[in-house]
């Protein structure tokens, strides 16, 4: 992972952290259901843009230079494992 890519999402899953943190507070002093699903799909949305972030650094960084290097092995490799990877997050 790229030097910046990895700043960018540690800091990104700091943030996500908080609001988990806060989910639970959430959850322990009986906030309204609503306002804690809310919440909850805002924690989703983060992890979904933290991934996005990592699966761009990857397609740009590993896959590109599989691709560069002309080895074929290498280059379907990183393939299967994007389509592998997406297949199950979607």
């Amino acid at each position: 992972m790229q030097d910046e890519t990895k700043k960018t999402v540690l800091s990104r899953l700091g943030r996500i952290e908080g609001q988990v943190r806060g989910l639970s507070k959430m959850i322990e002093s009986d906030r309204y259901c609503i306002d804690v699903v809310n919440q909850v799909q805002a924690v989703m949305a983060a992890l979904k843009k933290a991934e996005s972030v990592i699966l761009k650094d990857h397609i740009s960084h590993c896959v590109e230079h599989a691709i560069r290097s002309g080895n074929k092995t290498a280059q379907r490799e990183k393939v299967q494992e994007l389509v592998d990877t997406l297949s199950r997050t979607r």
